[in-house]
């Protein structure tokens, strides 16, 4: 059973299973509608799916989606101990409707849209699920460094050097022998540091850890790029059991959306001054129609509002035209910026 963590943080049991629902999904590349809709909303989806029109193929899978958001009102599913958000992704692959489907223990924003493929950012953004992150665990002669993505590891190397631990009586001095020792120490690390850049592509957070000063001594080795990606992770030794890597991997990967969303909040704040922002919805759904959005700005409860069916729509266009979207949980940001019931829009050029 898992033990009590964060309230904002998923469990590692929920957050494994999510990863590899994820990790099939991923895989396809076919045009796709994506729902996700708060358990005990159905009726309301389905109203949204029955009201809007689509092409021939997407209307095949709505009415499969209708069915299975019918079934999943009686019988629903969730990964977590309660269902809080049911996700349906339908597919047209071979002439057949294929349907997806999981339930969350979490909140997640009210999305329906059509796609080139799944739309899956909402888990990325808010459950942190499919990222890739290298974690690696050393001592001043042992080093094991795990490319994971997602909670699979797809990548692993183990490097090792014998070094004698205390010196021995005759020979060279005690001196001589430690400053030799801590040599062989140091090239052993610009090995560890030159293997990490081999197999490092593109990963968000680089974890490190292990017993003893290695991690702090290592760390001098890292070029200004890692130094960035670099976490230091506490307790952390070459028995970790994976429940608890798990763990200790979502805490950080949580750390690091928290601090990157204030980043982006900080870069809309600055930019407002130079007219680069907008706040109004009527002012940024022209701005998306016309691909001047560089990044819509959401909150993750915005279903509560009135506003929503226009947010959805807002949505569905920011995906067509390449602007990005992030999806902000954070109660005090949301507060602030009082985006519960519009979105903020960080904007390529200025518009009149």
């Amino acid at each position: 059973m898992d033990k009590k963590f964060p309230l904002s943080e998923i469990s590692p049991s929920e957050w494994f299973s999510l990863n590899q629902f994820l990790n099939d999904l991923k895989q396809i590349n076919l045009p796709c509608i994506s729902v996700y809709y708060p358990y005990g909303k159905g009726d309301e989806i389905i109203s949204l799916l029955q009201e809007t029109k689509r092409n021939e193929s997407f209307e095949k899978i709505e009415l499969k989606i209708e069915k299975t958001i019918r079934q999943l009102k009686d019988n629903p599913i969730s990964e977590g101990k309660f269902a809080k958000t049911l996700c349906v992704f339908g597919w047209i692959q071979n002439g057949k409707v294929i349907i997806k489907k999981i339930g969350t223990s979490k909140k997640l924003p009210y999305i329906y849209m059509t796609s080139k493929k799944p739309y899956l950012k909402p888990f990325s953004d808010i459950l942190k699920i499919n990222r890739d992150v290298l974690l690696v665990t050393l001592d001043q002669k042992t080093a094991r460094i795990q490319k994971f993505h997602g909670s699979q590891i797809i990548q692993e190397s183990k490097l090792r050097i014998d070094l004698q631990g205390r010196h021995r009586k005759g020979g060279q001095s005690q001196g001589r022998f430690l400053r030799a020792r801590q040599t062989k120490i140091h090239v052993f690390y610009k090995k560890v540091a030159n293997k990490i850049k081999l197999m490092d592509t593109n990963s968000e957070l680089l974890l490190l850890g292990g017993i003893g000063p290695a991690k702090t001594e290592f760390f001098d080795e890292l070029d200004s790029e890692f130094v960035k990606k670099c976490r230091f992770v506490e307790t952390l030794s070459f028995s970790t059991p994976i429940t608890e890597i798990h763990e200790k991997i979502i805490h950080h990967l949580y750390e690091y959306r928290r601090k990157y969303v204030e980043e982006i909040i900080h870069k809309y704040e600055k930019l407002v001054k130079e007219g680069l922002t907008a706040k109004r919805n009527s002012v940024i759904a022209k701005a998306l129609k016309i691909g001047a959005v560089d990044t819509l700005i959401v909150s993750a409860n915005y279903h509560t509002s009135l506003q929503f069916k226009n947010i959805l729509k807002m949505l569905e266009i920011a995906k067509s035209t390449s602007a990005k979207i992030e999806f902000v949980t954070s109660p005090k940001i949301i507060k602030k910026l009082s985006i519960d019931d519009s979105v903020l829009a960080i904007l390529r050029y200025k518009i009149k």
